[in-house]
């Protein structure tokens, strides 16, 4: 059964810029956490921006703005932290630098 226009879909959406409203922070004090959490220094530069902005659009913009970091910043994390558990189930060894034992031998005389 398909959704109505208004309903969310139940299909998950294949383009990675996009997210669904109930993604993210819902208050301004979830997405003041969520800013603090990523780097302090984004929180800052939120309320300096949420403060100079006038009512309607512009504070509707700084939000959404902040919201949409914090979604894609979570979404990366996770992405990576499932590369990770996927490449541990496989046995896969993590190496660093793969070209770091040959530097090693070329150095010596």
């Amino acid at each position: 059964m398909s959704a109505l226009p208004h309903e969310p879909s139940s299909e998950a959406s294949s383009d990675p810029y996009e997210f669904e409203f109930a993604q993210g922070p819902q208050t301004l004090a979830e997405l003041r956490t969520a800013l603090a959490e990523i780097r302090p220094e984004l929180l800052t530069a939120f309320n300096a921006r949420l403060d100079a902005a006038t009512f309607g659009w512009d504070h509707d913009e700084v939000i959404a703005k902040a919201r949409r970091t914090v979604a894609f910043k979570k979404r990366a994390a996770e992405a990576a932290a499932e590369a990770a558990a996927q490449e541990e189930a496989a046995g896969a060894q993590r190496v660093d630098d793969p070209w770091a034992h040959l530097d090693v031998r070329d150095s010596t005389p």
